[in-house]
């Protein structure tokens, strides 16, 4: 999913030089298809992750791998990605991007490994690093307050509609042609905005960028990345590892590091003095557990629904429409609440009702009908989540000064983003020990050779894609498929639960951290960024 605060960077730049309607409809119709791509290919992966599984035979720690690879980079290199438009040109970083995008997804598609398309998502998330921030900064430089808000609410529109379709589209293509034309799909899009975008939209730049830290930024990558690979190693190599450890040391060093390096920085890529204010904590932390909770959702749950329930991807893909369209349509009726509650009571209430939902899924029956079991969640987590998305990017625009509005927006942006990397990598790991408990417990009851044991063990990592031990009859073989679908569907719930937990603690942050409107100043604050949000 697209994440909120895209908007909030947009609104918070300022115009280079307004540009005319006809350069104007070409600046959206370049940034849209270029925003759409990054969307729906940070989605229709998670969609594809059991047909990648049985094309490579790959386990929980290979996929893992494709979805963080890319989530990785991006993340951490999205701030700096931007910095990059502003000092050597918006339209140049942004078209570079968007060429080593385009060129990493028809790599991805050519993969004859999953080694080979882990390195292509990684160069995938380097570009996405560079034609995100750049789109929504063209946007920002070609519109000036007066047009500015009506383009937004074009662009919003438009990408809305393409991040709901696009995985079902996707998952069309995975079903009844390859897994490798999701990928293959973004070529002939690049190269629709790379033309438009040489041929009609304008060149501009800042001049309040006058370097870029290059040392904050690769202490962020090899900080995030040893965490990652500690994590998502220990799956399978177990905590006790000295590659698990080493790499979790250094990550976490690294990490550390970063902090000190931006507290000495002249010009920092995250300005340590922002967190100086209680609201912009709270904002950062509330939407690292919320989105954390959503994206080990949204990582997990295709699986279910594609290897145990046995939904084609298609379907797997359009489960999620009901929570995104509701997410659009409610999003101007929740900016509104920010001006008769204030933003603290939504965005307790909202991080509470999705918490709701992910009990609702913890609780869903594995053969119970979608319109009955799972429908009924996602409305409830889709509430959750529109009650929260407009609130929290106010506060997050509000808590600071207005000439640092765009930096703090960028900030949640990435905290978002790292939010889903490291609760795939930590979820993740948790979800294949609780799968390994659950199964081994459940198969004591059966008569299973210790090969068969052994095989079954040395391939849990593969979770519900797990194949049967060779030569072990037609009963036994039914008695282990239905043993490894209740492991995964337990553990799943078990993840619920957790996310649910998250969910539960964005709220409590939120009336931690988030003050109560009851101060004119403050009152005055959140109503001025509340009607922006909303016009």
């Amino acid at each position: 999913m697209r994440t909120p605060y895209d908007e909030a960077v947009m609104r918070s730049g300022v115009a280079a030089a307004s540009c005319s309607r006809d350069e104007g409809s070409w600046v959206l119709a370049a940034t849209i298809l270029a925003s759409s791509m990054a969307f729906i290919d940070g989605t229709i992966v998670n969609v594809a992750i059991p047909t990648l599984q049985a094309a490579f035979h790959a386990d929980i720690v290979d996929v893992q791998w494709v979805v963080e690879s890319y989530a990785l980079l991006l993340s951490a290199l999205i701030l700096v990605g931007g910095a990059l438009g502003d000092l050597y040109g918006r339209r140049k970083v942004f078209v570079a991007g968007v060429t080593l995008f385009a060129a990493a997804s028809a790599a991805c598609g050519l993969s004859a490994s999953i080694g080979a398309l882990v390195i292509a998502r990684a160069i995938q998330g380097v570009g996405a690093a560079l034609l995100v921030p750049g789109s929504l900064a063209l946007i920002s430089a070609s519109f000036d307050e007066r047009s500015r808000g009506k383009a937004i609410g074009t662009w919003s529109g438009f990408t809305a509609i393409t991040t709901a379709l696009g995985p079902v589209v996707g998952g069309w293509l995975i079903e009844h042609a390859s897994w490798r034309w999701a990928f293959f799909i973004n070529v002939p899009l690049a190269a629709a905005v790379i033309v438009i975008s040489l041929w009609r939209v304008p060149e501009s730049r800042s001049h309040s960028v006058k370097r870029l830290d290059w040392l904050g930024t690769l202490v962020a990558v090899l900080g995030l990345s040893g965490l990652v690979n500690g994590l998502v190693g220990s799956a399978d190599r177990g905590w006790r590892n000295p590659v698990v450890l080493a790499s979790l040391g250094v990550g976490t060093a690294c990490l550390a590091i970063f902090v000190w390096v931006e507290d000495h920085e002249k010009s920092p890529m995250v300005p340590l003095s922002l967190f100086r204010s209680r609201s912009f904590t709270g904002a950062n932390l509330l939407t690292l557990f919320l989105y954390a909770a959503l994206s080990a959702f949204f990582f997990l749950f295709p699986m279910r629904l594609i290897q145990v329930q046995g939904y084609s991807a298609t379907k797997a893909a359009a489960a999620s429409l009901p929570m995104i369209l509701l997410m659009s349509s409610l999003s101007r009726w929740s900016g509104g609440l920010i001006n008769r509650y204030g933003a603290r009571t939504p965005l307790v209430a909202g991080p509470l009702i999705a918490a709701g939902g992910f009990l609702l899924f913890a609780l869903a029956s594995a053969q119970g009908s979608y319109w009955t079991v799972l429908f009924p969640a996602f409305l409830v987590l889709g509430l959750g989540m529109a009650v929260t998305v407009a609130p929290l990017t106010t506060v997050v625009m509000s808590s600071v000064e207005q000439d640092r509005a765009g930096t703090a927006s960028g900030i949640n942006n990435a905290v978002s983003r790292v939010a889903g990397v490291l609760a795939v990598a930590v979820l993740g790991v948790a979800m294949v020990s609780w799968f390994s408990l659950q199964l081994e417990h459940r198969l004591d009851g059966l008569a299973l050779s210790p090969k068969a044991m052994n095989y079954i063990q040395s391939n849990e990592a593969q979770l519900a894609a797990l194949k049967l031990p060779p030569n072990i009859d037609s009963t036994t073989a039914a008695a282990v498929r239905s043993a490894v679908s209740q492991a995964f569907v337990s553990a799943f719930r078990m993840l619920m639960l957790f996310c649910a937990v998250l969910a539960m603690a964005s709220g409590f942050i939120a009336w931690w951290l988030i003050p109560s409107p009851t101060s004119a100043n403050a009152k005055t604050a959140f109503t001025e960024a509340g009607t922006a949000e909303v016009s």
